[in-house]
């Protein structure tokens, strides 16, 4: 096995890794990974080999030739571990081991946490509990870096900057702050990225790309739940939140999307009968929009760095209790702010949790401020009329639509038995879809139908997945404000409204024209192509290669039989001659003999491999 050493060279966070596994009952699992643990009085002892890490003063625990890892582990911690894994499920010594580990296994866990096609819902349930919580940075070390990333003073762009941040992640921690603008001072927030942050997760990246694949190798059995996959999705994910920049052009397109909207009146969120009401309420063109995104401030943001708007609003359930906003409309218009996200435009919020909205406003007509706004999803003008497919067999309680809506959403990666495929999601949808639309349990019936995809061996995008979690995360908000929510009813008539539109006559129209854009440019392209390949046959540069799977199994036969009808051909002529011309009349017997009998063995041992 390669030394996880030689691959990351990070003796002491290895060690580490080890005693939190034993620490919570998985010592047993380290051991496959290539740990092994041994007792000893003092865990701070003098490194078996320096060299391994290049420097003298390492701790103990070093590769001990054999691509193990030798680490000292105490009495204590064994027992520890093993009353661990008596009293406590898996999933939440899995949870305690990442938040014991750091920020970037708490991420990971929160990547796996979206990850409803490999994870059963107890691992799913438990994850969403890790918070990314840090101890905030010293005012200097943040001033430090606002200054060297902006190139000017604190004192030359803020009037006032506060020293005590509003909240502090392992990426970065949030300050109030009022801006100095051309159009004058400006109530502002800003994020300010910890100072080492990036060369932190590079190195933590590294460590869990060379475990994932470690892990897949010492146990087959964890290729189910595709470690290097959920390494490879938050590698890509955190590459995106170490850019702040990103989040600067993210608020800017939400801010464009929503130019404009309105969330219904009170009296319209209820309606039912007219399909476009709640739409074109929507879309009235009134001064001020109900959803807010936080302008950004670009002058003074970076990709360390970023200065938005300060929105001053109260989070959910302070609103409903200091405000008197109400509950039931705040979760109806919360819904159709994501499923206008997801289905509309193609480009949603993937974690709008309640710390992520602000309501501000009237309570007859709240105004919603969506914040940190890093982690997006998007969804292909394709992959979008696929999932609206799939949420209108749902709510029509069509059970085979579901599966081939499903089916048309994912990619299989062998060949689907579709029957057996069908009925399988067809049990599955039938659990929820059998009851009134109140009644369904949208976070369950998601979960439970990608994992039943995925167990026909039909690959869930990573950008569906996080359709999954908005919409279960916005559910969850909804009926913690609402128990009465109908999730199900209240999009029905978004999801109508969108079938409406892609079979309109503009649309189809588009469509149309798309087509014949494509048809004429193949048919422009067409005759010099065709010129090409003539010209590539004339010079003799075109080859032709065909594959024949039983090509070599007829090669081999036809040189048996060749080589059978070679020998019985020189026994029966020898035999022939011999008995023409009368010299030896009994030889020539025999050789027509050995002949007839050749031949008929060669024909016999033929059967027999066919029938084989």
């Amino acid at each position: 096995m390669v030394s996880i050493v030689t691959a990351v060279r990070d003796l002491n966070r290895l060690r580490q890794i080890y005693l939190v596994l034993v620490r919570h009952g998985f010592g047993e699992v380290a051991q496959r990974l290539g740990f092994r643990g041994r007792r000893g009085e003092d865990a701070q002892l003098r490194a078996i080999s320096a060299g391994a890490l290049g420097k003298p003063d390492a701790i103990e625990g070093g590769d001990a030739g054999d691509g193990s890892i030798d680490v000292v582990v105490s009495e204590e911690e064994e027992l520890r571990g093993e009353e661990a894994r008596r009293k406590t499920s898996p999933a939440a010594r899995v949870r305690m081991c990442a938040m014991e580990l750091g920020p970037s296994f708490v991420k990971l866990g929160q990547i796996a946490s979206t990850r409803t096609d490999l994870l059963p819902r107890e691992w799913i349930d438990e994850l969403k509990k890790l918070q990314d919580e840090v101890t905030p940075l010293p005012f200097e070390e943040i001033k430090v870096a606002v200054e060297a990333s902006l190139g000017a003073s604190l004192g030359e762009l803020y009037e006032r900057f506060d020293e005590r941040p509003l909240a502090a992640a392992s990426i970065g921690q949030v300050h109030r702050a009022v801006l100095r603008h051309s159009e004058g001072l400006k109530d502002v927030v800003v994020k300010v990225q910890r100072p080492g942050v990036r060369t932190t997760v590079a190195r933590d990246l590294e460590l869990l790309h060379a475990l994932a694949m470690l892990v897949e190798r010492a146990i087959p059995e964890s290729k189910l739940y595709s470690p290097v996959e959920l390494v490879n999705q938050f590698d890509r994910a955190i590459t995106c939140e170490l850019d702040f920049s990103l989040e600067a052009d993210n608020a800017a397109r939400f801010r464009r999307n929503f130019a404009g909207y309105k969330t219904p009146e009170p009296e319209t969120t209820s309606t039912r009968g007219d399909v476009s009401s709640v739409v074109e309420m929507q879309r009235a063109s009134e001064s001020t929009n109900s959803v807010v995104f936080p302008h950004v401030y670009r002058e003074v943001s970076s990709k360390q760095v970023l200065t938005l708007e300060f929105l001053p609003g109260l989070k959910v359930h302070d609103a409903i209790q200091s405000r008197g906003h109400k509950g039931p409309l705040i979760a109806k218009a919360a819904v159709g702010v994501v499923i206008k996200m997801i289905f509309e435009d193609g480009f949603f919020h993937a974690d709008p949790h309640p710390g992520n909205i602000l309501i501000m406003g009237d309570p007859e007509r709240p105004v919603f401020g969506l914040i940190d706004l890093g982690m997006v999803g998007r969804l292909s003008p394709e992959m979008r009329d696929r999932t609206v497919d799939l949420m209108i067999a749902a709510v029509r309680q069509d059970h085979i639509g579901v599966a081939d809506a499903l089916y048309a959403i994912g990619t299989p990666t062998r060949k689907v038995e579709m029957r057996a495929y069908r009925a399988h999601v067809s049990i599955l949808s039938e659990k929820y879809l059998g009851r009134p639309l109140k009644e369904i349990d949208l976070a369950a019936m998601i979960s439970d139908l990608i994992q039943g995809a995925t167990k026909f061996g039909i690959e869930i995008p990573a950008d569906f997945l996080l359709v999954g979690k908005a919409l279960m995360t916005i559910e969850g908000v909804g009926k913690e404000i609402d128990p009465d929510l109908d999730v199900m009813g209240e999009a029905r008539p978004y999801f109508l409204d969108l079938l409406r539109q892609r079979y309109s006559p503009e649309r189809i129209g588009m469509e149309l024209w798309r087509g014949v854009n494509q048809l004429s440019t193949a048919a422009y392209d067409l005759p010099q192509q065709t010129r090409e390949v003539l010209e590539d046959l004339r010079l003799g540069r075109l080859t032709v290669q065909t594959s024949d799977s039983s090509l070599p199994a007829t090669v081999d036969r036809l040189g048996r039989r060749l080589f059978a009808g070679l020998v019985v051909s020189a026994f029966v002529l020898s035999g022939t001659w011999l008995i023409a011309t009368g010299t030896q009349l009994v030889l020539g017997g025999v050789l027509l003999g050995f002949g007839g009998a050749y031949l008929l063995l060669h024909v016999t041992q033929d059967m027999l491999r066919r029938w084989h």
